[in-house]
């Protein structure tokens, strides 16, 4: 009989030992799904069908903030959000459809601490590890530089505090792409 008991126990431990691997597994899955993928493939599908490389808008639930991008087609979308200085200077070069001067603008005279620069790398969206063998997305955040390559131990990072990170950067960045999306589909 208590040889049955150990048995018992034995399995149960084990049991409990295989659930919590399986729930710290599917937390931490659930913590790497980004939500940019989908949204860039239709930013890249529309810049694909109007031809077009580089787009821009204003961030019209934050003034004075503004969002550009330089797109190379299946390599990379580099994409900025900043405050700047001067609106109606960005609001006159979006309004002639000039996106890559704001794209430059907003990339080199940004208000200190306002940017955002993700360099989203084959332009598919972010990803908090690269597949085996792929190149990893960038970003600089306020004057931070992230590199989302799955080594949290290299940046100093716990991995909790590193798929934070990517999590709010990933919504960020659905929001910059959704305003870019916006802004191509009021031009139809």
């Amino acid at each position: 009989m208590a040889n049955i008991c150990v048995r018992s126990i034995r399995a149960a431990a084990r049991a409990a030992a295989c659930g919590g691997l399986l729930l710290s597994a599917a937390a931490s899955a659930s913590a790497q799904d980004a939500k940019s993928p989908d949204i860039v493939k239709q930013l890249t599908q529309i810049l694909d069908a109007k031809k077009l490389d580089s787009i821009a808008a204003p961030d019209p639930q934050a003034p004075g903030m503004y969002v550009g991008a330089l797109y190379f087609p299946g390599s990379q979308l580099l994409v900025v959000s900043a405050k700047y200085a001067a609106p109606p200077i960005l609001n006159e070069k979006i309004a002639k459809k000039d996106y890559r001067e704001v794209y430059i603008d907003l990339s080199s005279a940004s208000i200190a601490g306002s940017k955002l620069f993700v360099m989203d790398t084959n332009a598919d969206g972010l990803a908090a590890k690269p597949g085996d063998g792929q190149a990893f997305d960038t970003v600089e955040r306020a004057g931070t530089n992230i590199s989302f390559d799955g080594e949290y131990k290299k940046a100093k990072m716990s991995e909790t505090d590193y798929l934070k990170t990517f999590a709010d950067v990933d919504a960020a960045y659905v929001h910059a792409v959704q305003l870019l999306i916006n802004q191509l589909k009021s031009q139809s």
